[in-house]
């Protein structure tokens, strides 16, 4: 009996230990102490294979990447404009970008004024002296065309005025008399008229000047603001230490919006202004029209034997 019962313990034993060895096999060696070191008999081409991710590993990784992931989204969101539209972009853009800004927008309004108001002047002063040059030429003498004239304004009334201006200050200075040459009269009232003309076309001409120089320096001024918004969205990117494009290119759009502005303001400007210069050099030409015709009207007289005295202040200013 004592026989089977040292062979029934010994089959325990050996069951027990079948059991646990191949769990003993696969578990790493937790005694700090104890080190496996290689035998000459290692393979060297076989590497250990890697610790397999255990499940409570996995909500840790995934929690830490979430969190990565938000701190990413925030900094971004703090970075980016709330709304990318011209406004926004404008609300957001650096204190000189948007100085830049202001100024080339002003400078687009002050272009389409000038515009509308120079048009309307320029239509309005082309329209009286085609029909006072008309009138010019059906005219006979000087006081035909003191009378047609009569209460009028404008250029042309201005040239005849002058002209019978001159005219009486001549038979004044001759007590009467007819002069002996009509070059001497002639040529005083040219001078009169050239005057006249002169200032017209100054008067003319005023407003345009600025549309000249919003033409030519609002290109530069939005390329001003468009180097400082790209050299502060350099600066961004050094103090971020990011080249992320999602963070820096919203400085990038503001600054690229100042040369956009700058060309809205520069382009209307130069094509209003060339539109400008061909009309008023129009209204230059029939302006000498009409002086001409005066001049016709101041010799035709001379050579009648005379001129009339007619009072000045008959035509309008």
């Amino acid at each position: 009996m004592r026989h089977t019962a040292f062979r029934h313990l010994t089959a325990a034993i050996l069951l027990a230990m079948t059991a646990t060895a191949p769990a003993m096999a696969q578990s790493p060696v937790t005694d700090p102490g104890l080190a496996t070191t290689p035998g000459p008999a290692t393979n060297p081409g076989i590497q250990a294979a890697p610790q397999p991710v255990t499940a409570e590993a996995l909500p840790a990784a995934e929690d830490a990447a979430t969190e990565e992931t938000a701190i990413e989204e925030d900094a971004m969101a703090a970075t980016l404009p709330h709304d990318l539209s011209p406004i926004g972009m404008f609300m957001a853009a650096d204190i000189v970008v948007k100085a830049v800004m202001t100024g080339l927008a002003l400078a687009s309004i002050a272009t389409w004024t000038v515009w509308l108001v120079k048009s309307l002047e320029l239509a309005a002063a082309r329209r009286r002296v085609r029909r006072d040059l008309a009138m010019l030429d059906e005219a006979r003498s000087l006081a035909e065309a003191v009378t047609g004239m009569d209460g009028q304004r404008g250029p042309a009334a201005a040239l005849v005025r002058a002209a019978v201006a001159e005219t009486r200050i001549t038979r004044e200075v001759t007590a009467g008399r007819p002069p002996a040459s009509g070059a001497g009269l002639e040529s005083r009232v040219a001078s009169r008229l050239a005057r006249i003309e002169a200032r017209a076309g100054r008067m003319i001409a005023r407003g345009t000047g600025i549309l000249a120089t919003i033409g030519s320096t609002a290109p530069f001024v939005g390329l001003f603001g468009t180097v400082w918004g790209i050299m502060n969205s350099f600066i961004g990117i050094s103090e971020s230490q990011t080249t992320n494009l999602a963070v820096v290119a919203p400085g990038i759009a503001e600054a690229l919006l100042a040369t956009a502005i700058g060309l809205v303001a520069a382009i209307p400007a130069v094509i209003i202004y060339n539109i400008f210069a061909r009309a008023i050099t129009g209204y230059r030409a029939e302006l000498a029209d009409a002086s001409a015709a005066v001049a016709r009207l101041v010799s035709r007289d001379l050579d009648r034997g005379g001129i009339a005295v007619v009072p000045a202040q008959t035509i309008g200013g």
